[in-house]
């Protein structure tokens, strides 16, 4: 799920989607290179030729290299756009969309056999910081899911004290997320 989240809020901190062809991501961190195919070379580790081999088309990266073109774009693409969403999701929350099913914890009486659920539910900023300080910091798929257990416990089933005190829930499995900022 840690991959999820973090590609629900690159999608959710994003105007425009990255470019997809190899060509139109060369192309643009070529212009952050001031069109200089020597720069662009060094700065992926790889030879000038095959910079022009791969904005050519003449060629396509390896997997490796490919993972590093992606994250040098997704590094660059709209930073002062994904700054100003960062810093409204911190103050104002944001909404999360998940299907999953959870394992619960529960009072003598009920059933803690696990469910799938589909949930929309706002969360606080203090989750949003919480979750953008996770991924700063490269914390661990496990780190970032209990962020977000912890989160829907509180907010979804506990609805913060007002229900189901002591109820814990755990997410087992993760059918799709989506993050709306």
């Amino acid at each position: 799920m840690s991959r999820q989240i973090d590609e629900g809020l690159e999608r959710a901190e994003r105007t425009r989607p990255i470019p997809q062809s190899t060509a139109a991501r060369m192309r643009f961190l070529l212009k952050g290179a001031k069109g200089s195919t020597k720069q662009l070379a060094a700065d992926l580790g790889v030879s000038q030729r095959t910079v022009q081999r791969w904005l050519k088309g003449q060629a396509a990266p390896k997997p490796a290299a490919a993972k590093a073109i992606e994250a040098k774009v997704r590094q660059k693409w709209q930073p002062k756009v994904k700054e100003r969403v960062r810093k409204a999701a911190e103050q104002n929350g944001f909404t999360l969309h998940l299907s999953a099913t959870f394992g619960y914890t529960a009072a003598g009486g009920s059933t803690d056999d696990p469910r799938p659920r589909m949930i929309t539910q706002k969360l606080p900023g203090d989750v949003a910081r919480q979750l953008y300080a996770a991924r700063d910091a490269g914390a661990s798929q496990a780190d970032q899911e209990q962020i977000l257990a912890d989160a829907l416990s509180e907010h979804y089933f506990r609805q913060r004290g007002s229900r189901a005190r002591s109820l814990d829930a755990e997410v087992n499995s993760v059918e799709w997320m989506d993050i709306e900022l």
